[in-house]
Parts: C-alpha cells; structure tokens; sequence
C-alpha cells in the first residue's frame, strides 16, 4: 500500500486486463445503437442483456447504492449534453441530431470491476459538441501522459487542468477518478485540477481511472432532485472520457481498451492502442 492504494499483483492485473477489456467492448457493441430516436433506455436494456448473456458480466451500477442513498436503477449512466454525470437512463429521452452523449459502463467479472465511459456524437455534430468532445478527449489523455513512477497525481490534473485552460474550458472539481480493481471505486481521488496539497507518488500496480468531466461554461454544477443526475449550472454543454491507467516500470498502459477504442492522440508518446486479433 502506499497512501492507502492498492498495489496489483500480477495475477490481479491479469484480471483487471480481461474486465477491462470486456468494458470497453460493451462500449464498442452499443456504438452502433447510439443515433436519433433511440432511447436512452433502450440502450441501457441492450447494454445490460449484453452485459450478462454476451460478455458473462453483471452491471456494478444496478443497484449501487453508496453510503446508503437512493439506489441506482439502471445498468449504465448516460448522460446527454448539459448532463455531467450519473444520467439515469429514461423511456422518454430521445436522442436527436446533433446531441453529444456520454455513456458510462461498469462490469465486473470475478470480482474485478471495469470502468469506462466514452462519448458519442447523434447524427452531424454542432461545431460546439465536436469541439468539446474532442477537447475532453485530449485532456484526458494529457492528464495520462503524466502517469509514470516518480510522478506524482497532482501532475494528472496539472496537465488537465492546463490543457483546458488554454481553450477556455472548465473542469468539474466535485468529482475526479479513482482507484479500482477488487472494489468499484477505493483510494486515491485522482482530481483533475491541481491541489494544493501533497499526493502520492506513482508506483507500480497502481490501477486508476482518468475521467475529466469538461464543462463549455462555467465549471460549477447542480444535483436534480432524483438523486443522481448531476447538471451544468449554467445549463452549458458538458463532456468526459475515462479510461483504466496502469502503472508500469517505465509509465503506464490503458487496461480498458478493446478493437472498437479510439486510438491516442497522434501526440501521445507513452501509449499505442494494441491490435486486436
């Protein structure tokens, strides 16, 4: 342990590499389904008969329910446009043109559990989504860029935080990534904004998520009444990505990917996507 974080044996990783990978082709299996006049319900049940009859997984968002709140309904969070996080999936949202979408899987396999959320873009793309999801996307991986041992977290949200401030961005600080393997989400808090205050220090094994939540506003955010869904205060369009990070010997390597995953940035230097047989 260091701080309190999990240090991943080989055989966890091994485990935490298969759930990884069941995630993120969960993602890739919904792609097509992600277009105007769907449901985001109707994504939700595909996603979770998928979960459970195709990839032999069970949701960990069904049911979740921290610190004794309301139960989560859902199988998946998606969350469209003004929508930062936690959009619980409903019978009468439609998606239509033009809007951006995040949608946010967690599977667990023999009692690993698999992270990842993605952005889709319906139809043809608003100059302001495109450029925001993009935006969000890049910063996630300058935050990951920064993962190798020596480091430490602060410099994840340095990187975000920096590259969002050059394209008049905002990041949410009420919510940040977090460590995950045996447990859904365990130590650290990965903020992806500087602290002022010392974090630990990158050591092998360490398994994390980076997931910036980017605001075209103003960074402040609001809780609706249901419980979950967290909006933009100023209703402005919102966007995140999140992905697994591992860290190695020499830097780190990206544990929820699969043949459907964008490929990194072509300035990225610490990561190439795998081929898929």
């Amino acid at each position: 342990m260091a701080h309190n974080i999990t240090i991943n044996t080989p055989e966890d990783i091994a485990h935490m590499r298969e759930v990884g990978r069941l995630s993120s082709e969960l993602l890739d299996f919904i792609t097509p389904y992600v277009k105007a006049g769907v449901t985001t319900a109707e994504l939700d049940r595909l996603m979770l008969d998928h979960t459970v009859n195709v990839l032999g997984c069970t949701s960990a968002c069904l049911g979740y329910c921290p610190d004794g709140g309301t139960p989560y309904p859902a199988a998946t969070c998606i969350s469209v446009n003004h929508v930062v996080c936690h959009g619980i999936p409903s019978e009468t949202k439609k998606l239509k043109n033009g809007d951006i979408v995040n949608i946010d899987v967690t599977v667990v396999k023999d009692g690993y559990f698999g992270d990842n959320s993605r952005m889709f873009i319906v139809g043809k793309p608003t100059i302001a989504g495109k450029r925001l999801v993009d935006a969000t996307f890049e910063c996630m991986w300058a935050g990951i860029e920064a993962v190798k041992p020596g480091n430490c977290f602060n410099d994840i949200g340095i990187a975000c935080y920096n590259y969002c401030e050059k394209m008049g961005l905002s990041i949410v600080q009420e919510y940040g990534g977090h460590g995950i393997g045996k447990v859904f989400h365990s130590e650290p808090h990965v903020s992806h904004f500087p602290l002022k205050r010392e974090t630990a220090v990158f050591e092998p094994g360490m398994i994390f998520t980076v997931e910036p939540m980017v605001n075209a506003g103003r960074r402040h955010i609001m809780n609706l009444k249901d419980g979950w869904t967290v909006v933009t205060k100023d209703r402005s369009l919102s966007a995140q990505w999140e992905l697994e990070v591992l860290v190695t010997e020499t830097g780190y390597d990206i544990l929820t990917v699969s043949a459907g995953s964008p490929e990194a940035p072509e300035w990225v230097k610490g990561w190439k996507k795998p081929t898929f047989a």
